[in-house]
């Protein structure tokens, strides 16, 4: 190339479609017999020379060589390359710069293999925008997956969003783009402008590795924070296992941050991370949860999707404060001893303009076939699991947030969606697999893959499955057939048990099975018994607005169901607000009713959910053995007429047994005989219709001594009082 590049390389450079700005820009040896020429695109300027960066003397100034701003000339003899700066003269004035086009490739042949292969577990920390210094220049280091684009572009603040001044180099072997920009500073907003493969100009995209995003409506990326955050959570990090495992005490707590409490005196606006570091975790610690829940947290442009239509997937949303905010709220919890977990959202995502649809002009992150790409219930894209580095970058996204973040455990949204290529589709809506059938294979691969990473490389972390079919094995061991799952949320139990409750206790008796039947394959899987979201909203009312009866009896009727969850197998989830028992659905643009806490009732609510947590918790038995049939026994599972269920849990050997009622009726049964499997002092440790929760006060004076009498299977037996609506718990305190 001769010091002046061709026209048509000047009109690419000027046009922002020259597919190697390097080859033109920066510094070359082609200049005559081998000699070193500098070249730079700065429109505007009136003046460019050229710095030796070492010593700041002018080595020369270049030559205007077309009107557009392009810079050029020879260095004289020079034939050594050496670092050089720029001096720009324009209308605001002189100022020194550094070419980007100066300096070398930012992505190793490590991280392109990695990447190439599908195994770049940690590429959240090479794409994306990434502060960086090189050779003692500051500057932000810019990576982006578009193989298929003519071009990409840097834009933003430090460029006057002008997609012809930093154009990035692609590299080849991989389909990225990169550039080094020097001067790019953290806190700067930026988004990447993207020909496609035909040349046409796509709208701006926010970075899929953005690792903070404006406010919406504004949709840029922003450029992520050099300050590193001081951790104080190391107790918990190094103890966490003790805390998630299958025989630990988990009652947890999902929240929506945006809805859970708001500021009426300015204008109603969110809690922050930091202030609901202040108020939400000091609340779930009083009331007993050991899990704090967030609905998802990810960057996501419609606040009526609840979060479950993310665009930023590395961006906490910025509603609520800046990425080291969401930090102090994680760090918060872990002090206080709560897990947290977040929902995670690899099934689908939305279609807007600055997303990842069509992200380079082309499918790139979605399948192109509708009938695998396109989800009709949700109006969104599905991933194409089976494409190496879309796999790769969801992967990667879940090493970030227990990397960067630390959260505990991610709660896998819409499972059975990604499970199943007829999920929601009538037949020839679907393509079957190469088998026939309708498992998604690269689905399966993909979960399988990202649950063997995720607790192989973060000691006590774990992760949750919302699934909703009786998909085989979905928390059993990849090596033994199953998915990896640590935990499924058992569905089954949730649609039986709340259609059961919400039918009136005098039709109850023909459908006593809703409540039993769930114990036959209770310990088939590894179960989170969830009261979630789901069951407050679409018209479905709140949880006491489903329960039969007058005032009093909806209440009881709640207390006695809250029992009955809370002393089955199975770990525990509620929703917020269901723990005061709030009357209306649930509204996420407004905060919940704390108001109605001044009213007894549900007040009295709030309170056995707190003695439910703390019961539960001090209580092995009913905790150690959530997954394993050996720690549940039916004592009476067939008194329909009644509507009564009897069942005794048991904990590791040495622990006390406990035994438990419920009565489903607003019918009280005196003298009702409770077989027991020992003989001793029997504590009435809880009774959901105990005057401090808002119920009759009807019960057992606080215990009973066993009698030797034989009952329900059982050596001894209790003769006790069964209040209306209710659920008692006796624990075995003195043996003999």
């Amino acid at each position: 190339m001769s010091v002046i590049p061709s026209n048509e390389a000047i009109q690419a450079i000027n046009g922002a479609s020259h597919r190697d700005p390097f080859a033109v820009l920066g510094m070359h040896g082609d200049g005559p017999g081998g000699t070193l020429v500098v070249r730079t695109f700065q429109p505007g300027a009136e003046e460019v020379a050229v710095l030796h960066a070492d010593s700041g003397k002018t080595v020369t100034v270049l030559e205007r060589v077309d009107d557009s701003g392009l810079f050029a000339r020879a260095l004289g003899r020079r034939k050594t390359p050496f670092p050089y700066r720029l001096r720009v003269v324009d209308a605001a004035g002189s100022r020194v710069i550094d070419d980007p086009y100066r300096f070398p490739v930012l992505l190793s042949d490590l991280d392109i293999h990695l990447f190439a292969e599908g195994t770049h577990l940690h590429l959240y920390r090479k794409l994306g925008a990434h502060p960086r210094t090189i050779d003692a220049v500051a500057g932000v280091a810019f990576a982006v997956w578009a193989p298929n684009a003519e071009r990409v572009a840097a834009v933003g603040e430090f460029n006057g969003w002008d997609g012809r001044r930093h154009p990035m180099r692609l590299r080849h072997d991989c389909g990225i783009w990169e550039l080094f920009i020097p001067g790019a500073e953290p806190g700067q907003l930026y988004k990447y402008e993207i020909k496609g493969p035909c040349g046409e100009l796509l709208p701006l995209r926010s970075d899929p590795f953005g690792a903070h995003a404006q406010l919406r409506p504004d949709t840029a990326s922003v450029i992520e924070s050099t300050e590193v955050f001081n951790w104080s959570d190391q107790p918990w990090m190094e103890s966490r296992g003790a805390h998630n495992a299958r025989d630990a005490a988990m009652t947890i707590y999902e929240v929506h941050l945006g809805s859970w409490r708001r500021v009426p005196g300015e204008g109603d606006r969110f809690l922050t991370y930091r202030e609901l570091a202040e108020q939400l975790v000091p609340y779930a610690k009083d009331m007993g949860f050991t899990h704090l829940q967030l609905m998802p947290v990810n960057e996501h442009p419609f606040d009526g999707s609840w979060g479950y239509q993310p665009v930023g997937l590395f961006a906490p949303s910025s509603r609520f404060g800046r990425p080291e905010d969401f930090q102090y709220l994680v760090d918060a919890c872990h002090r206080a001893e709560i897990g947290l977990l977040i929902d995670w959202v690899p099934g689908h995502f939305p279609t807007d303009p600055h997303g990842l649809a069509q992200f380079d002009g082309t499918h790139l992150y979605e399948h192109a076939d509708p009938r695998q790409g396109f989800h009709p219930d949700w109006n969104t894209l599905i991933y194409n699991y089976g494409r190496r580095e879309v796999s790769n970058f969801l992967r990667s996204n879940a090493h970030f947030w227990f990397d960067r973040y630390h959260v505990d455990g991610l709660r896998v949204d819409a499972v059975a969606s990604m499970l199943y290529l007829d999920y929601s589709r009538e037949e020839g809506e679907w393509i079957p697999n190469p088998h026939g059938g309708n498992e998604n294979l690269d689905a399966i691969d993909f979960l399988r893959r990202v649950n063997e990473e995720v607790y192989r490389e973060y000691p006590g972390a774990f992760t949750v499955a919302e699934e909703s079919t009786a998909w085989p094995g979905v928390s059993r061991p990849t090596d033994g057939g199953g998915l990896g799952f640590g935990y499924k949320w058992n569905m089954g139990w949730m649609n039986d048990t709340l259609s059961y409750m919400s039918r009136d206790p005098i039709h109850r008796v023909h459908h006593h099975n809703e409540m039993t039947f769930g114990l036959v394959y209770a310990f088939d899987e590894n179960f989170v018994l969830p009261l979630s979201h789901d069951e407050v909203v679409h018209g479905k009312g709140s949880l006491l607005g489903r329960m039969p009866g007058d005032e009093w009896q909806k209440f009881a009727n709640l207390r006695a169901y809250f029992g009955f969850m809370w002393t089955h197998p199975g770990k525990k989830l509620l929703f917020m607000g269901g723990e005061f028992a709030q009357g209306r659905e649930w509204n996420h643009e407004a905060s919940l009713d704390w108001h109605l806490l001044d009213i007894p009732l549900h007040a009295g609510v709030q309170r056995l959910v707190r003695d439910l947590n703390h019961l539960y918790r001090r209580t092995p038995a009913l905790y150690q053995c959530d997954c394993e049939s050996c720690g549940f026994a039916w004592l009476d599972h067939l008194d329909a007429e009644s509507s009564i269920f009897a069942y005794l849990r048991f904990g590791y050997e040495g622990s006390a047994p406990v035994a438990v009622i419920s009565n489903f009726t607003p019918v009280p049964r005196h003298g009702y005989r409770l077989g027991v499997p020992a003989a001793g002092y029997y504590a009435e440790r809880l009774n959901t219709d105990a005057a401090v929760y808002g119920g009759s006060d009807l019960g057992n004076a606080g215990g009973l001594h066993a009698e030797p009498l034989p009952w329900q299977g059982q050596p001894q037996s209790l003769l006790i009082t069964v209040p209306p609506l209710a659920t008692l718990v006796f624990e075995l305190q003195h043996a003999g």
